[in-house]
């Protein structure tokens, strides 16, 4: 008798709790998809525009200059850039969801080994692929970045296997050693370094021999050969007569999101300032902020 007095009740508050229940439900599931929203818009902030994933990933014109976003709209991220060096010769792959010829069948643990350490799902190093200097993204970011890849459209666009004729080396940048927390990204100077170091800015602009880091960061002189010729990465450090310490904050803001030199002329590639010019004015600051901290060679 008490079981069948009770279950009228129990009937009861079942029905009276279904419908919040429900709410509850559909506000967590709102909750889930506008947090993926805003990993997926950092993504694209970051894959666009600081990472420059397609200053690789994406083919570039006959003169070797990064094509509008128009003309590479079916194709970006599908590879296709390559490097003929007396080390290797690589082309850029398809990054894009493609199954068969692109990384739409890699799991999100494979891609992040990609991006952090370099290493394929086969074991096999990424060609060329300056991924000690992804060692610093955070865990946010690096969520992000995966989040937008796999917003892509699959492209179906095989490339070439690499042919190395050395050992791929795997450079980290010191200070980058370790992922930052969200939490250092508070401090200016501290983002200028972590933007400056996955914007690849010293990948360039730092010779590429022994010990540099230490003693030559940012001094520039690197070669980069191509169908627009020869260019040679600048010194970026606060030299006042070799590098950019008199230049002013918005010199170097502008040779950075438009190409142009102090002195008016056009930075040739591989210069990325097409994506540069995604980055944000706090962002830029940031970076400016640590360009000036760069001890001055001359």
């Amino acid at each position: 008798m008490i079981a069948l007095t009770w279950r009228p009740l129990v009937q009861s508050t079942a029905l009276m709790l279904a419908p919040l229940l429900g709410l509850l439900c559909s506000a967590m599931a709102a909750s889930a998809a506008g947090l993926q929203s805003e990993l997926v818009a950092r993504g694209d902030y970051l894959v666009n525009g600081i990472l420059i994933c397609g200053n690789c990933h994406t083919r570039r014109g006959p003169s070797g200059e990064i094509l509008a976003p128009q003309e590479v709209r079916d194709t970006a991220l599908s590879g296709g850039q390559t490097w003929d060096e007396a080390a290797f010769k690589v082309t850029a792959p398809n990054i894009t969801q493609d199954k068969d010829t692109g990384i739409g069948d890699y799991t999100d643990a494979e891609l992040r080994q990609v991006l952090r350490k370099g290493i394929k799902r086969n074991g096999a190093r990424v060609a060329v692929m300056p991924s000690g200097f992804y060692e610093i993204m955070t865990e946010h970011d690096l969520d992000a970045v995966i989040a937008y890849l796999r917003t892509l459209k699959p492209v179906s666009h095989a490339v070439p296997a690499p042919i190395y004729k050395r050992a791929q080396q795997h450079e980290i940048p010191p200070g980058g050693e370790t992922p930052y927390s969200d939490a250092m990204l508070n401090d200016k100077i501290a983002r200028g370094f972590y933007l400056a170091t996955v914007g690849l800015c010293m990948e360039c602009h730092t010779p590429w021999q022994s010990q540099a880091f230490a003693d030559r960061l940012g001094a520039g002189g690197n070669e980069f050969h191509g169908p627009w010729g020869v260019s040679v990465s600048r010194n970026i450090t606060a030299s006042n007569s070799k590098g950019i310490g008199d230049w002013t904050d918005d010199e170097i803001k502008r040779a950075i999101t438009q190409g142009i030199a102090r002195n008016g002329s056009k930075l040739k590639p591989p210069m990325s300032f097409q994506y540069y010019a995604n980055v944000s004015a706090a962002d830029l600051d940031a970076i400016v902020a640590y360009l000036r901290t760069v001890p001055p060679r001359d």
